[in-house]
This record gives structure tokens, C-alpha cells and sequence, in this order.
């Protein structure tokens, strides 16, 4: 390099801003943990045109080149799952070591209060049996990344939070179901968890989606300016932009998800926008399988806790348990017998927990035998005075016989329904429904009331979701 250039290029390092030091999120910080067998993405700033170095403690290198508007970006290979602390070293401007992390598994939860609700209650709802689940909170295998609300009008790059170990305090404050999520994976695996909470209460399904994928919406409008004080979380596409385009592509086993009692007064394009929001990650994620499990709403009294009107949260569960059979790679956790029709964030998280890491147990990694999937309504036939369910089972489960089964109705052509009789058949496989006053039935329902708690049992004590055979 000439001598002037030299001069320069001295004289540009010493005044460039400090923050375009060597800098990366906080989501790269010490007891991270990093998927293990892939090639997981790392980014940050630094001076424009600076070359970055990257070495690991167990042989992964990496290099890149700053660009010029001070951003890098690249990938370092990770090995198999391992309880050895390992260590990142980024040499920039400045040098960053990036301690004691693990490789293993990482998955992110997000959605609205029920994912976010934490291990010590949120308000007066309390999780049954936290005690239980707190005390084997002390794990340093399994680490917690509590990423904060925020809210943005465009794309952010930053997360905030920071990996902490597992231990009483950090848990009581993350996500029941992410973290009771982490234990149950961990006591089979026997690898490494990280689970990544972005979360926030009250949303809608629209705040979590990009904005390219919202324009097709004639009635969703979205702002171009924050709001100073309320309701930031509500206006669509700003919780996308805050709290999930900064994570990019982190290269991430699969997401769970909770969310849909924001939008039950105005269910119709629930389907439309949940598929929106599993293309839309995955093609973020740039992993167009990355495996979608998402809990079906609980039961709960919108009538008269929320004035709302009847069935539309059913619209909801109707449109989860659509997406649940037309999109590959996700799965429905159905929760009509662990709702609590007086709280809207029921208290049996362990259980939905367990349900959802049952599905990633057998899909993703082998547990094959585990019971996972509820049975789903399969076809109907009129049989005279009576209507014929079969339904289609998983690892040889079946209706156990059931007395004074609660949420079907039976209707005929007049669209009037009544509470129906069920025998379950011989076989155990198919329900019989009928009533004195329907004569010639053509429509069956399943759980379509204000606040629906099933007694249908099956073998698996896993409950079917809710459903119809009709579009009235």
C-alpha cells in the first residue's frame, strides 16, 4: 500500500465512529448454544472493508470482509452435540471471545401471552406444579435466550436478551412452556438445549409477519410510525421487524407456537395468515421444512369474560387444525381438556410442554413409539337416523368406551342442532351420533361451543380437536 494511502486509510480507522468497532447481537454472547452438525450464521459491524477472522475451539474457521456500509456476515460449521464448553473468537477492529458455549439443540418459541406467561404466574394465573418443574431447574446444559419486546417500523438487525444457564431465578422469569419444553427434550436427548423466547402478549398474528406478505391484505394498514406509548405491539409487521428478522437465519431446529385468541373477532383469514407467517419464517430461516408445532387455543369463556361472540374462537381452532392437515411439517397440540373456561391462561402448561415435545421427540428425532398426534375426524356417513364418524388413529390408539360424551351436535337440513348421543362402535375406531328429534341428519359438530372442555377419552389421553362437517 502506498504511503499515502496508508495516511489514509490511518486517518479514516481513527475517525470512524467508535460503535463500528468489531460488534455482534447479543444473541452471540457467552452459554450460547449453537446447533450442532450445521452451518449456523454469525453476523455483526465493524470498519468497512476490514477483514474479519473467526476460529472455534474445535477447528471451525471462518473469514469475511466487511461491507461497506459496515456489515459481515458468515458461517462456521458446528460439530455433534457436546457437554464441552467451547469458545468463538472473532478478530476485527477488536477482538471478542465468546465463552463456554455448547452445542446441541436449539429451538425458538414465540406467540402471544400463553407462550409468554413465565414459570411464576403471570398475574393471578399461576402453572400447575411449577415447584416440580423448578426444582431440576439447575442445568447448565440447557440455556435460556429471553429476547425482549420491542417494536420497529422496519427490519431490525439487533437482538437484545443474553444466554443465561438454567437455574430457579432464570426459569421463574422465561417461558413455561419453552422451558418445561427444554427439559423434556433434554432428560431424552441427553444433549445440549437452547430455547430462544421472543414473545409478547396480547398480539395479533399480523405483528409477526413481514410487511411484503401483509400488502396483499386490503384491510390490514400498516403504520409508519410508531407509537409513542400504547399499543406498539398490536400494529402489524413492527414485532417481525423487532423481534424475529433480527434473528435472520441463527440456524435453529424448529418453532413452537402459541397464538390466535388476538384474532378470534375476526377469525376468516386466520388460515391465510398463518400460512403467510410458516412460509415467511422458513424462508427466513431459509429452511423451507423447518419443522412448525403450534398449540391449538384453549377452551375459555370469551362470552362473558370478554363479551365477545360465541364459536369465533372455534373459527380459530378450525383454522389451526386446517393448517395442522394441509402444510407439511407442522403439527397441532389440541387443548380442550386443559383449558379453564374462567382464565384465559390456563394453568397446564407442563402438559401442553410435554405434547409439544412429544411431536419434536418422534418427528425430528426417532421416538417413534411416543404418543403424539390425536386422532383426527376422518369421514362421516348417514345411516338412517343416525351419522357414522370414522376417525383416523396413531400408534394403534382407540376410544376408550366413554359414557355421557359431551360436545357433539347433531343437525339436520333446518341447520338446528342438538346436543347428540355417542356410542363408540366395536372396533373403537368410529362414534355413532344421533338424536330423537333429528330424523334425517346431515351435519355433525365437535366442541363448537363458547367454552368447550372434552370427556371424550382415547388410549392415548391425547383429545381430538374440535371440528365440523358443515360450512354454515
Amino acid at each position: 500500500m502506498k504511503l499515502v494511502d496508508k495516511c489514509l486509510f490511518s486517518l479514516f480507522i481513527l475517525t470512524y465512529p467508535l460503535q463500528a468497532q468489531t460488534t455482534v447481537p447479543s444473541l452471540f454472547s457467552d452459554n450460547m448454544v449453537l446447533q450442532q452438525k450445521e452451518k449456523v450464521a454469525i453476523w455483526g459491524n465493524d470498519v468497512p472493508s476490514l477483514q474479519i477472522n473467526i476460529t472455534t475451539s474445535w477447528g471451525s474457521k471462518a473469514t469475511v470482509k466487511v461491507d461497506a456500509k459496515g456489515n459481515w456476515k458468515t458461517k462456521i460449521k458446528t460439530k455433534k452435540a457436546s457437554f464441552n464448553p467451547e469458545i468463538i473468537t472473532i478478530v476485527g477492529s477488536k477482538t471478542i471471545t465468546l465463552k463456554n458455549i455448547l452445542i446441541g439443540e436449539v429451538w425458538l418459541c414465540s406467540g402471544q401471552s400463553n407462550m409468554d406467561m413465565p414459570m411464576n404466574g403471570l398475574r393471578q394465573s399461576k402453572v400447575l406444579n411449577a415447584d416440580v418443574f423448578l426444582e431440576k431447574a439447575i442445568n447448565n446444559s440447557i440455556r435460556l435466550f429471553n429476547n425482549p419486546r420491542a417494536a420497529s417500523t422496519d427490519p431490525n438487525f439487533e437482538t437484545g436478551g443474553k444466554w443465561t444457564k438454567s437455574n430457579r431465578t432464570s426459569a421463574q422469569q422465561f417461558s413455561a412452556i419453552g422451558f418445561i419444553f427444554a427439559q423434556q427434550l433434554y432428560e431424552k436427548l441427553n444433549v445440549p438445549i437452547g430455547i430462544i423466547e421472543t414473545a409478547w402478549g396480547g398480539t395479533r398474528i399480523e405483528s409477526w409477519l413481514p410487511k411484503d406478505y401483509l400488502l396483499k391484505y386490503k384491510d390490514v394498514k400498516i403504520p409508519k410510525k410508531l407509537p409513542e406509548i400504547q399499543n406498539k405491539q398490536k400494529k402489524p409487521s413492527f414485532l417481525y421487524n423487532a423481534m424475529i428478522h433480527s434473528f435472520q437465519d441463527f440456524k435453529i431446529k424448529g418453532v413452537l407456537w402459541y397464538q390466535g385468541e388476538s384474532n378470534r373477532t375476526k377469525p376468516k383469514p386466520y388460515y391465510n395468515l398463518m400460512s403467510d407467517l410458516i412460509q415467511s419464517w422458513r424462508t427466513q430461516w431459509n429452511a423451507k421444512k423447518l419443522p412448525f408445532y403450534f398449540v391449538q387455543i384453549a377452551p375459555y369463556n370469551y362470552v362473558k369474560h370478554k363479551r365477545g361472540k360465541g364459536n369465533y374462537a372455534n373459527f380459530i381452532r378450525e383454522a389451526q387444525l386446517k393448517i395442522s392437515q394441509t402444510i407439511k411439517n407442522t403439527g397441532l397440540v389440541s387443548t380442550t381438556d386443559l383449558g379453564d373456561c374462567n382464565d384465559i391462561h390456563p394453568s397446564k402448561k407442563g402438559e401442553v410442554a410435554k405434547r409439544l415435545a412429544n411431536w419434536a421427540l418422534a418427528k425430528q428425532y426417532g421416538f417413534r413409539k411416543l404418543n403424539y398426534k390425536s386422532a383426527t375426524f376422518k369421514s362421516m356417513k348417514i345411516e338412517d337416523n343416525k351419522i357414522k364418524l370414522d376417525f383416523e388413529f396413531y400408534n394403534k390408539d382407540f376410544f376408550l368406551n366413554n359414557k355421557n360424551v359431551k360436545g357433539f351436535t347433531i343437525a339436520g337440513a333446518d341447520k338446528v342442532f342438538f346436543s347428540a348421543k355417542v356410542l363408540v362402535n366395536k372396533h373403537k375406531k368410529s362414534l355413532i351420533l344421533y338424536h330423537p328429534k333429528v330424523k334425517k341428519p346431515v351435519a355433525v359438530r365437535y366442541g363448537f361451543e363458547d367454552c368447550f372442555e372434552s370427556n371424550l377419552q382415547t388410549k392415548s389421553n391425547l383429545p381430538i380437536a374440535v371440528f365440523r362437517t358443515d360450512s354454515w
